[in-house]
């Protein structure tokens, strides 16, 4: 019964949300109040009914109602009563309905507080919500319906996906899907004031405060989802350029630069169109990625569903929303007056470069996740496009947009001088390459590409600070003055210090893993020891171990620095009981300078084990850095000049609790991160493989190897795979190697051997030149498009010239010079 009350739970949602949808939207049209209003009553009720629903299905789940195909298919009675409960959103159907109770919730939550917003503009905005409600829900019942009986009900279940049996993967989806759904309603307001026809500084201001939540949410979920695959998927690694990866940095990189943009219209009434196209553009990406997880067009680890139905469903509903508001654009379009003039050097200028580079970066990445696709549906060639390919093409982009980042905080508002601010963050360039060369050195050298990627990282994070002291006098006044000016600075300016630290932080942390990064394979008896990074690990022996629902092997080591203890490592192989699955547990004994990262394979002879062990330093300050940001939208969402009316109360009540809170939870998430951290691993097996004795030859070895795409695991290279066909490719590289080949001939042995589907770094043919050469032609083009419109709109007049008066100025100078006369 519990199953059809979840299902009629949802069919009032879907009524709710079209009664929204039409009633308040009408009621403004016609000016009549009772209409509008009730919006709010239908927001709060559908929230209810889907959370209703939800709750069914959880219910479903922990009494393992196996009646419920989506229950029988996706738990098991053996599994851990927490796994039961993330298991409702480990599936398709379980996961849709999450969807739709988070956009109840953000709309219901909406309601809550936004008493102060004109009447006609709330209205509109949860109108358009109660219009993607009815599109999702409609999804739900008729493709995805988690409610459906079996006609004969099973004995057991088949159980959870070992992969997604991991708590932070219980945390990563409902974090990522409020920030994907967050988005909607920063849509709904571009939409809202469309329809409204009404655009202004006002309306900047209040859609700041719930984009930046989204952000906050979605960037939350990007780091909890890399975590998750550094130590899960057990390859020592922590963004793989996976499809399904790059579905969630693509909003995440446009609402940044919908955040940004949004500034400049708070401030200067400036950006207006930009601002709406963002808004517009950012949720239509949160639907692109929901289409590429659920469509079946790619094959993923983090995909859900195979059914091209379902995908065709998504992309109607992806068609309707992106096009009808675009349309809706076009209409509307003329009414956008062009706000306040800015020089280009100026702040404003700043953050319209910082906006090319975001949307320029967000090109690359859509059109190197989508053109494979493309390309294989119109001519049915194959190629791949993988890390190689995204570290050529995004990675330049993105280390210039850093480096020009500290210069746009440091720039006055509508004119600056570019000249001195470069002499003033002259000593922040000096401290930066000082302490690049410094951790170079210590670490025992580096190619000079290797002192540029740290000193941007340094760059970023002094120039963050730098710009706080700056503003404070801190060099040009009494230590009293600076005090009181940074008392009086506002929260939003300590968000921006902390926000772009956090990105320098992550930044130092990525090319110390790409510089240093040590991996080590061996075959280890009990009493064996392998040195690594300066670490001795010994190898103790093995034990079995039963758990609820799986049984499993574990590894005993311990790592020792000069001969003291430093950490005791537990690998282990899993063999789960349903699904009947495989997986490699991974040892962490993590530091705050980096990781050890221990993978046990399978055992050969007599208690013979492949052990694969990296050193990862600095591997931390991924997740640190992502943490300080988060802190840092936080500190920007406190601030007073962001709420009003009743969030403001609201706000300014709980605002000493949740500071405490945060803090709490940056402590615990350090020392979470500095402390030895299990992990389960997905790597099938590990078998014994040649080692070369030349470091050279081996560098190569393992560098060929990530730039070959492995079959099995398709959107990863063979370097970490387990499969059998990725050790046989593995082997043949090194036979290549060993013959003499370059790495361009090993490369085309493949090519030849599999095709070009078989290369991560797509060749330069002529089927492959728009991937190559588009994002540096989207990039001119976006600048060509920035100073053709910076030179219309600029206030500068040049020297020596002298502006002329048009018949309407010089009667209006006249009037205001016969007003001041006396008469």
């Amino acid at each position: 019964m519990i199953a059809e009350i979840g299902h009629f739970s949802l069919v009032l949602s879907l009524f709710l949300s079209l009664v929204q949808a039409i009633v308040p939207l009408w009621g403004g049209m016609k000016g009549d109040v009772r209409l509008m209003n009730m919006a709010f009553f239908t927001s709060f009720g559908q929230f209810f009914f889907t959370l209703f629903a939800f709750f069914c299905l959880v219910g479903a789940y922990i009494f393992s109602d196996f009646s419920v195909l989506n229950v029988w298919q996706n738990s098991h009675s053996a599994k851990p009563l927490f796994y039961k409960i993330s298991g409702v959103w480990g599936n398709h159907e379980g996961s849709m309905l999450l969807w739709g109770l988070v956009l109840s919730f953000w709309g219901c939550l909406f309601s809550l507080f936004s008493a102060h917003l004109p009447l006609r503009l709330r209205a509109d905005v949860l109108s358009v919500q109660g219009a993607i409600g009815v599109a999702f829900f409609l999804f739900i019942l008729f493709t995805s319906n988690p409610f459906l009986r079996l006609e004969t009900v099973p004995f057991d279940g088949e159980g959870l996906s070992s992969v997604l049996q991991d708590p932070a993967l219980a945390i990563h989806p409902p974090l990522l899907y409020m920030g994907y759904v967050g988005f909607s309603l920063a849509f709904s307001f571009a939409v809202a004031a469309l329809i409204e026809g009404r655009i202004d500084a006002a309306w900047a201001l209040w859609v700041r405060p719930w984009t930046l939540l989204a952000w906050l949410f979605l960037t939350g979920g990007i780091a909890m989802g890399s975590w998750w695959a550094y130590y899960e998927l057990g390859w020592g690694g922590w963004w793989f350029w996976d499809p399904v990866e790059n579905a969630s940095l693509m909003p995440w990189l446009t609402g940044t630069a919908l955040l940004h943009s949004a500034v400049v219209m708070e401030k200067r009434g400036a950006l207006k169109i930009w601002t709406i196209l963002l808004a517009i553009l950012t949720f239509s990406l949160s639907l692109l990625g929901t289409f590429l997880v659920r469509s079946g067009i790619l094959t993923s680890v983090h995909s859900f569903a195979v059914d091209p139905a379902r995908g065709l469903f998504i992309l109607f509903i992806l068609g309707f929303f992106t096009g009808g508001s675009l349309i809706l654009f076009l209409w509307r379009a003329p009414l956008l007056q062009q706000g306040g003039l800015f020089a280009p050097i100026s702040r404003e200028g700043a953050l319209v470069v910082n906006n090319l580079f975001l949307l320029s970066s967000t090109a690359t990445v859509l059109i190197g996740t989508f053109y494979p696709l493309l390309l294989d549906q119109l001519t049915g060639t194959k190629i791949s496009v993988g890390p190689p390919f995204f570290n050529l093409t995004f990675g330049p982009l993105m280390c210039i947009l850093l480096v020009l980042l500290p210069f746009g905080p440091m720039l006055p508002w509508k004119r600056g001088d570019i000249l001195g601010v470069a002499q003033r963050l002259v000593f922040v360039a000096f401290f930066s390459i000082l302490g690049a060369a410094l951790l170079v050195w210590i670490k025992g050298g580096g190619p000079l590409w290797a002192l540029s990627g740290l000193g941007l990282g340094l760059w970023l994070v002094s120039g963050a600070f730098f710009e706080v002291l700056w503003r404070i006098k801190f060099f040009r006044g009494s230590p009293g003055e600076s005090w009181i000016r940074f008392k009086s600075l506002p929260r939003s300016s300590l968000g921006t210090m902390c926000a772009h630290a956090g990105v320098g932080i992550t930044v130092l942390g990525v090319f110390a893993m790409v510089l240093w990064q040590e991996e080590h394979l061996a075959v280890m008896s009990p009493g064996d020891k392998v040195e690594i990074a300066g670490y001795d690990l010994y190898f103790e022996g093995t034990a079995l171990r039963k758990k609820e629902n799986y049984t499993e092997r574990v590894g005993f080591f311990k790592l020792r620095e000069g001969g003291v203890l430093k950490a005791d490592i537990e690998a282990s192989r899993r063999s789960y009981v349903m699904p009947r699955e495989t997986m490699s547990e991974v040892g962490l004994s993590s530091f705050l300078a980096g990781d050890l990262y221990v993978v046990l394979g399978e055992m050969h002879g007599d208690g013979d084990f492949v052990v694969r062990v990296y050193a990862n330093p600095l591997v931390n300050f991924i997740w640190l850095g992502a943490v300080l940001m988060i802190i840092g939208g936080l500190f920007s969402f406190s601030d007073k000049r962001l709420h009003s009316g009743i969030l403001r109360h609201f706000f300014k009540r709980v605002w000493g609790r949740l500071y405490e809170m945060v803090t709490l939870f940056t402590l615990a998430l350090f020392f979470l991160v500095s402390a030895p951290v299990p992990g389960n691993g997905a790597i099938a097996s590990l078998e014994y493989e040649e080692v070369f004795d030349d470091p050279l030859l081996e560098a190569r070895a393992r560098s060929l190897s990530r730039q070959i795409r492995c079959v099995v695991c398709q959107n990863q290279s063979i370097a970490g795979s387990g499969a059998d066909i990725a050790r046989a490719m593995r082997f043949r590289v090194r036979e290549r190697l060993r013959k003499g080949d370059s790495d361009g001939e090993v490369l085309n042995h493949f090519a030849e051997r599999y095709g070009d589907f078989i290369l991560l770094r797509p060749s330069v043919k002529g089927n492959t030149l728009f991937l190559w050469f588009f994002p540096p032609f989207i990039l001119i083009f976006g600048a060509c498009l920035v100073w053709i419109l910076s030179r219309r709109y600029s206030p500068v007049v040049n020297d020596g010239e002298t502006g002329e008066l048009t018949p309407d100025e010089a009667d209006r100078v006249r009037t205001l010079l016969e007003e001041r006369l006396p008469s």
